[in-house]
């Protein structure tokens, strides 16, 4: 009989001699990755954790590691499964072997979940955030199963060998501990260069380095870099005037030159001009280059770098608000090969980044970016004594305080009008979003397409765009500027030169029939609107050309003229400018930004959010008129006026860039574009004519015309607070609250306390709409103050600054942080406690001086250079007896006080070098629209 048992053919072994290497040598690199693994997730978990940054460059370099284990693995894990299926396939254990192909495919997806997460260029590049998170939480599961898998393979299998386990173990935790203390290696403080002065080298700029260490300007000189995956950004960028903040923008080089010239002459070094560098110049300056008074700011590597991407988002850390640049940079931590010029490496490089975002957006983009007060950095400025050698601290632009201390922000209590939804940040308007298919790109709202916000920071900076011949992007400031920014309503007509003449408005739907031979004052209102949260205009107010045109003409006969320009391209002087007129301690025009001699303004027309400005033209009707009068009122802009221009056109070397529109040897007539903001016409009849008019309309509701022409009038001072007063009465005879609640400002103004009070209760009264909760409170609490009853006042206060309604919370509103308020609230504290004398008062007297304490703390934390709350604090830790803090205080408030005394002998030499300026200051102003010297100017020309 045959041997059946000798027929049947003899199983294979599972793990052969041949394969044991193999299985070995897979072990082996397991060990590898497993370590390395248990390493990423652990620092990935305590970044969770701590919610802080971990990641650097030797977890980078793991990182590229665990990228090419992987990919090793591949063979000899390929290898293996092939053989031992081949080995195993046909055994009767089908038990083992189902569960030998769920740890294969298991295997596979671990394998193919990393290739997607790798995103290799050209091949496949997964982007959408939902669906790459999906593919990360298979690639971090897919391990912990094949772990269970493979001990449920061996449990029907071969008795497992724990002593193996063991040495698998041991090796990978002694792996784990050597990448530990790798991980606290960081290669950023190998062989670099430390400033001499150490941190001083920085002042007066209040930039910091983290280190306090140079940083190399091939690192924030990178963006090429960044372009390989943020084009869209990329683009945005190379145009604003960000990227041409420095060297490379012609205006400032003129500047900067004139800044460090006066600075080495006066101090023998050009220290001072740091002021402007750590905003301006921070690749020279933070790479060192930038002190050396032969620095070659033309042809120097770093030069022509302006603020790069690196610059900005290597910022770590906003230390106050105090601006001038008052931020700590640090060196960025790069994947492996970041700068290397091997196109491998930089495909590697490439790869690591795409494959691991994460640790790139949190190097690069922090919750701090998308803070105002990290805009407040370079957006608010103050001038020190470094720079001026006056005083410690004069107060320059502020878009900061303005755009947060404004209704807009939803943190004023006192505006005149709210939004519907506050605005937290700056984003929304000056980088908004635009659908990008860029790396960072992200779902940022409801249409499902990703988007980045755009990085040309629109803005109104015209004419550095026309310098360096971009049309499209001074198309882009046009139509952002042009977005309810701000309008003109020609509103009123007086019939008389006097601000006390009767008053005819709101001009439309009715319009008064005009006199010929007679006299009268045509009222113009000037709005900011919905789209500006900060004054109109901020930034280089001095510079900056705003002025209102308005043309009076009767047919084709122009009897009236402001705002022309001559053929020199010069505005007339005696227009309207919505502008700051600046002054060196001399009494001089500060006409080309030359920041050292900032002293004092004669006059400041600037416009804050959400209110007006009146504005009263006069016109003499000539006798002879035929046909009606129209007039036209245009509310123009150019970037830089034809002085300053000029004074580049001057300055610049034959070594610099040329200067689009200048001729050596020739006049420099201003070629800036001019943007008309605004326009507003109306057509008036003439007594004893025939022609009709037709019908005109306004499509601004006449409330709001009343309101806003009140506004103008009210934030004048004390000198047109009637004709306010009349204004908002025509309001509330409207049903609106804003009547009866604007007139309580101007009674309080002039000390009429008790018609405050009753103005206050008929505001609270309206219905629809209701007046808002926080001003009502306000308002009644400095009236309160003033009439003595603080109880009452500290309530109102407290309730306008700390309630917060379902209506504040929906709308994003805090007015917690309106410190003007809270100062009103603390120096109601401290009029408590000065009420309370006597050694038996004194537990209540220093509980309410605490209270005051503690508030105008609270100021300092927004505005570390309030006067009021250092003046507040020298009072209040005097009655405490901390003497020591309130003369710190006391030197504090001295610094950030105005020196009238010093002022007033500047404004006087201003008044007689500058007459128009001079006109444009004074309390009431009326412009003449029949000058004799108009006639020579000619209208404006504009870019429409």
């Amino acid at each position: 009989m045959p041997d059946h048992n000798a027929l049947k053919p003899k199983n294979r072994p599972a793990i052969g001699k041949p394969l044991r290497k193999l299985y070995f040598c897979v072990l082996a690199l397991c060990v590898l990755i497993v370590a390395n693994s248990i390493y990423l997730a652990g620092v990935t978990f305590l970044e969770w954790f701590r919610s802080e940054i971990l990641q650097n460059y030797f977890y980078q370099v793991m990182f590229l590691f665990h990228i090419l284990i992987g990919l090793i693995l591949l063979v000899p894990v390929g290898l293996f499964i092939g053989y031992h299926w081949s080995n195993t396939r046909n055994r009767k254990n089908r038990r083992a072997v189902r569960v030998g192909y769920a740890l294969t495919g298991i295997v596979l997806l671990l394998f193919v979940s990393g290739l997607l997460l790798v995103r290799v260029s050209g091949i496949f590049e997964l982007k959408h955030p939902l669906s790459r998170s999906a593919i990360y939480w298979l690639h971090v599961g897919t391990p912990l199963i094949i772990v269970w898998l493979y001990w449920m393979h061996r449990l029907v299998g071969p008795k497992l060998r724990w002593n193996h386990g063991a040495r698998f173990s041991i090796a990978t935790l002694a792996l784990v501990a050597g990448m530990v203390a790798l991980h606290f290696q960081d290669p950023r403080t190998w062989q670099v260069a430390k400033p001499e002065s150490g941190t001083k080298y920085f002042e007066p700029s209040l930039a910091r380095t983290a280190s306090g260490n140079f940083i190399p300007a091939k690192t924030l000189m990178n963006d090429q870099y960044c372009k390989e995956c943020h084009a869209d950004a990329h683009k945005g960028w190379e145009k604003s005037a960000h990227h041409f903040s420095s060297f490379n923008n012609p205006a400032y080089l003129v500047s900067i030159r004139e800044t460090r010239q006066v600075a080495f002459e006066r101090d023998q070094s050009v220290q001072a001009s740091r002021w402007c560098a750590g905003c301006h110049d921070p690749v020279p300056f933070f790479s060192g280059a930038f002190d050396d008074p032969q620095f070659d700011d033309v042809n120097h590597e770093t030069s022509q770098a302006g603020i790069t991407c690196t610059t900005c988002h290597a910022i770590t850390d906003v230390p106050s608000v105090r601006g001038n640049a008052d931020f700590v940079i640090d060196e960025p931590v790069h994947y492996p090969f970041a700068f290397s010029e091997n196109e491998l490496l930089k495909w590697v490089n490439k790869q690591l980044v795409k494959a691991k975002p994460e640790f790139h957006k949190k190097t690069f983009l922090k919750p701090l970016h998308q803070s105002t007060e990290f805009c407040s950095t370079c957006h608010k400025v103050s001038l020190p004594f470094e720079l001026t050698k006056y005083k410690e601290f004069l107060r320059g632009q502020n878009h900061y305080d303005s755009f947060f201390q404004s209704g807009i922000s939803g943190h004023n209590i006192r505006s005149f009008y709210y939004p519907p939804i506050a605005d937290h940040n700056c984003n929304r308007c000056h980088m908004p979003l635009k659908t990008s298919n860029d790396f960072a790109a992200a779902l940022f709202d409801d249409s499902n397409q990703l988007k980045i916000h755009d990085h040309l920071f629109v803005g109104a900076n015209t004419g550095l765009a026309w310098l360096k011949e971009n049309p499209e992007i001074i198309q882009a400031h046009k139509e952002f500027m042009k977005k309810d920014v701000i309008r003109l309503d020609l509103f009123g007509i007086r019939e008389g030169t006097s601000v006390d003449a009767n008053l005819i408005a709101p001009l439309r739907p009715t319009v008064p029939e005009l006199e010929p031979g007679n006299s009268y004052l045509i009222e113009m209102v000037i709005r900011t609107l919905r789209e500006l949260g900060h004054h109109f205009t901020q930034g280089t107010t001095d510079s900056n050309e705003i002025w209102i045109e308005i043309i009076v003409k009767s047919g084709d006969r122009i009897i009236g003229h402001s705002g022309g320009m001559d053929e020199k391209h010069q505005v007339d002087p005696w227009s309207h400018f919505v502008n700051t007129f600046m002054l060196d301690r001399n009494g001089n025009r500060i006409d080309r930004r030359n920041a050292q001699d900032i002293f004092t303004p004669l006059y400041s027309h600037q416009i804050a959010p959400g209110t007006a400005q009146s504005v009263h033209y006069r016109i003499d009707v000539p006798e002879d008129l035929v046909q009606p009068i129209e007039v036209i009122a245009r509310l123009h802009y150019r970037k830089f006026d034809s002085t300053y221009m000029d004074i580049i056109a001057r300055s610049l070397k034959p070594e610099d860039a040329p200067l689009r529109g200048y001729e050596p040897g020739q006049e420099y007539l201003n070629p800036l574009p001019i943007i008309t903001l605004a326009e507003d016409r109306i057509m008036l009849p003439v007594a004893g004519q025939e022609d009709s008019i037709s019908q005109q309309e306004s499509t601004i509701p006449p409330w709001q015309r009343w309101n806003d022409y009140g506004i103008g009038l009210l934030l004048k001072g004390k000198v047109e607070l009637r004709q306010a007063a009349q204004a908002f009465e025509n309001v509330e005879a409207s049903g609106r609250y804003d009547g009866p609640l604007n007139l309580a400002r101007v009674y309080f103004t002039e000390g009429r306390l008790d018609e405050a009070v009753a103005a206050v209760a008929r505001a609270s009264k309206a219905i629809d709409p209701k007046a808002p909760k926080w001003t009502l409170a306000w308002m009644s609490g400095i009236v309160n103050r003033q009439q003595g009853y603080f109880v009452e006042a500290i309530s109102n206060l407290e309730s306008a600054l700390y309630d917060r309604t379902p209506d504040m919370i929906e709308r994003g509103f805090d007015f917690s942080q309106d410190y003007s308020v809270i100062n009103e609230l603390a120096q109601t504290y401290f009029d408590v406690a000065k009420r309370n004398r006597g050694e038996e008062r004194r537990p209540v007297r220093e509980e309410f001086l605490k209270k005051s304490r503690d508030e105008f703390k609270k100021v300092l934390l927004l505005d570390p250079e309030n006067v009021t709350a250092h003046y507040g604090l020298q009072q209040v830790y005097a009655q405490l007896g901390d003497l020591k803090r309130s003369e710190e205080h006391m030197k504090l408030h001295t610094t950030f006080k105005p020196d009238d005394n010093a002022k007033d002998r500047a404004i006087a030499a201003a008044r007689t070098k500058y007459p128009a300026a001079n006109h444009a200051s004074e309390p009431v102003v009326i412009y003449d629209l029949q000058r004799e010297e108009a006639k020579s100017y000619t209208e404006s020309p504009s870019a429409e």
